[in-house]
């Protein structure tokens, strides 16, 4: 059975790392068989607004654009002919890991590294919807909401922060076959009753 710490939260507060809630609800007698972290997967990406959009000076088909990036304006070359400023986008900064690489026909993944395009360097990559694992749309790049603020974490802007705990039920366990029975578990763990 799966349950979501964020829901276990609304029921009892607890301040166990997954290392710690795993050890521990298994000493209860409930096996964590696996975790995930959502938040993991989108590491390394923020919401960016695209400031300006210039014409790469050595090819037709490419953009140079500045993007704020909260802290920061970073530069970035972008392939996608749907950019333009005043956009919010999704960046991939250097060292993000994207899921998809829509120019690989196996489509694995790939890390974003410092690189010089055409003799035009990028520090990151503006991304599309199929790139990031979040639909099938390889046309362009994802366009947010106006009102996504330049700077916050792509995990947060989608609300994937949240940690996914696979829990092993046996037969005898029925009490804990929804997240209110495993809050109720974890109660004991946290002293709260």
């Amino acid at each position: 059975m799966k349950v979501s710490q964020n829901w276990l939260k609304k029921y009892v507060d607890f301040k166990l790392t997954p290392e710690q809630f795993t050890e521990k609800l298994s000493m209860l007698g409930l096996e964590v068989e696996g975790c995930e972290d959502l938040a993991k997967t989108y590491e390394n990406f923020v919401v960016g607004e695209v400031l300006e959009r210039a014409k790469h000076p050595n090819a037709d088909r490419l953009s140079v654009c500045k993007v704020n990036i909260g802290n920061a304006v970073q530069e970035v070359v972008c392939g996608a002919p749907n950019v333009a400023a005043g956009q919010k986008v999704v960046v991939a900064l250097l060292g993000a890991v994207i899921p998809h690489n829509q120019h690989d026909p196996e489509g694995k993944p790939f890390v974003i590294v410092k690189a010089k395009i055409r003799g035009v360097e990028s520090n990151g990559m503006i991304c599309s919807e199929l790139e990031l694992g979040l639909g099938k749309d390889a046309s362009g790049i994802l366009v947010l909401d106006t009102m996504a603020k330049a700077g916050t974490s792509l995990a947060e802007y989608l609300n994937k922060t949240d940690i996914i705990y696979e829990i092993g039920i046996t037969p005898n366990r029925a009490d804990c076959l929804s997240h209110i029975g495993v809050a109720r578990e974890i109660s004991l763990l946290a002293n709260k009753n």
